[in-house]
């Protein structure tokens, strides 16, 4: 089924150079433009530095999370596991978790803990992200899912250490 749900995405990649420049904006550049978003977000419309800091320390963590389990895990990227596949551009290293689902969920996530609206905007980013990532040719649906879900427990967890601090 992951294979399955791979090739149907992967297989609107290599149609027509412009939608593969919008896959590659989605799954390279926009992820800048997001953690610039999120930033701006809090420092200048929230005006509240503690959770900027929290939304980010939680991307952080999240990155040392899925470093953890990648090296833990080795999954191999689908262009060197299945045949004939041609990434949109070049990535290296293992593929599951997706670090970017991962971080950018539990940012979204860490939002949505405390401003819901917004926290939806940026689970939509999170998502537009991976499924660019996976029509790209360099993760499949599971290190996806997987990400999303590393992201979730992340962000919770900072949310309950948070929220048990708020009470000492």
């Amino acid at each position: 089924m992951n294979n399955s749900i791979f090739y149907f995405f992967y297989n609107l990649a290599h149609q027509s150079n412009l939608f593969d420049n919008i896959v590659i904006f989605f799954a390279v550049y926009f992820p800048y433009f997001v953690a610039l978003m999120a930033g701006i977000f809090f420092v200048f419309y929230r005006k509240n530095w503690r959770e900027f800091f929290v939304i980010f320390f939680t991307g952080g963590l999240t990155v040392v999370f899925d470093l953890i389990l990648k090296y833990s895990i080795h999954v191999t990227r689908p262009f060197l596991s299945l045949p004939n596949i041609y990434p949109l551009f070049p990535e290296a290293g293992y593929a599951f978790p997706s670090g970017h689902a991962a971080v950018f969920s539990a940012i979204a996530f860490a939002i949505y803990f405390k401003h819901k609206k917004a926290g939806f905007v940026f689970m939509l980013f999170a998502f537009l992200i991976g499924l660019a990532r996976i029509i790209a040719g360099v993760h499949f649906p599971i290190d996806i899912f997987g990400g999303f879900i590393l992201g979730f427990v992340v962000a919770f967890l900072i949310k309950k250490i948070s929220n048990l601090k708020k009470l000492i």
